[in-house]
């Protein structure tokens, strides 16, 4: 049996075409496979412990049945990967998705499906404006038990992932930072190749780029989406994720803390956003001439970069203080 390829083609000069982004419908999805099939995650046994008595029993089974154990996911269930987007972002695009498209993926599935579950999706595609109701109250109920109170950290690893490989292509290129996104992925003749289960395809890149997305929960493998209007998108496993990257937020300002001091650690912790020196002292309990030290004691050592922007002087995590914080966890 021969192997199977997806090529991103990209055409020469095309860096500014690659970008990142992040995706919590994905991570959702996967959340939910992972609960499904939990003997195949170890690493997601951690946080599996946690959330599994908690979950709304009515909407889990719903996601269940559209999302499916394995195989192809439903498009209308996730945005488009933006390094800005947010849950809230996620689940207001559903719940204004096209009631054609879901038709169409929601006919995708009943293909791939048979039985009772086979009669639920079809009935879905027969009524789109009322499934697409349910399935975003499933989802916002779902979410807020089983990520909700984990996005703190999933997302602080997914940034660094994305601050350590953007890092690498300013550094050494787009071929080695694709060689090492996965066992599966590699570089080569202008194109970044995917090998995958059951799937092949040429796509052309050129004129709309390739979306890189980490992923916390899919640990197992990439995915790709390549059907137009989506921009080309290829999910990849983050890294750094262990089974004990479900960790309190305390543990991790504990753990920092232990590295530049309990007051540092919070500040670097929280600035993932853009905030002033004022804000930073506020937030933090401090006093401005505090703040200021503790920024430039974490800014000399290269954790954080500040900018002025008018009068102002703005303070966010450098690609390195993204990466010391996905260490820790």
């Amino acid at each position: 049996m021969g192997r199977n390829f997806v090529d991103f083609h990209l055409s020469p000069g095309d860096i500014q075409a690659v970008r990142f982004g992040v995706s919590p419908g994905h991570e959702l999805a996967h959340a939910v496979r992972i609960l499904l099939r939990p003997a195949q995650h170890p690493l997601q046994w951690g946080w599996l412990r946690a959330v599994r008595d908690r979950l709304p029993r009515e909407s889990f089974a719903l996601l269940a049945q559209v999302i499916g154990a394995d195989g192809y996911l439903p498009d209308f269930l996730t945005a488009a990967p933006r390094w800005d987007l947010t849950p809230d972002d996620e689940l207001d695009a559903l719940r204004s998705a096209s009631l054609a498209g879901m038709r169409v993926d929601l006919g995708k599935m009943v293909l791939r499906s048979s039985g009772t579950r086979q009669e639920m999706l079809r009935e879905m595609q027969t009524t789109p404006a009322r499934a697409r109701e349910r399935i975003a109250d499933a989802w916002s109920e779902v979410w807020d038990v089983a990520l909700a109170p984990v996005w703190p950290q999933l997302e602080r690893l997914l940034r660094a992932d994305v601050a350590v490989r953007s890092r690498t292509i300013a550094t050494d290129g787009i071929g080695r930072m694709a060689d090492g996104l996965h066992p599966a992925v590699s570089w080569g003749e202008g194109a970044v190749r995917v090998e995958l289960r059951k799937h092949s395809e040429r796509v052309d890149c050129r004129g709309s780029g390739l979306v890189l997305v980490p992923s916390v929960m899919a640990s197992w493998g990439c995915m790709v989406l390549t059907e137009p209007p989506a921009q080309p998108t290829l999910f990849y496993p983050a890294r750094g994720v262990t089974a004990g990257w479900a960790s309190s937020t305390a543990d991790v300002a504990a753990a920092l803390g232990a590295l530049v001091g309990p007051a540092r650690a919070a500040i670097l912790l929280d600035a993932s956003t853009a905030r002033t020196t004022s804000q930073v002292a506020r937030e933090s309990g401090i006093a401005v001439s505090t703040a200021s030290h503790h920024l430039t004691v974490l800014r000399d050592a290269g954790l954080i970069a500040s900018e002025r922007d008018g009068a102002r002087m703005l303070h966010l995590r450098t690609p390195l203080g993204e990466a010391m914080v996905g260490a820790v966890l």
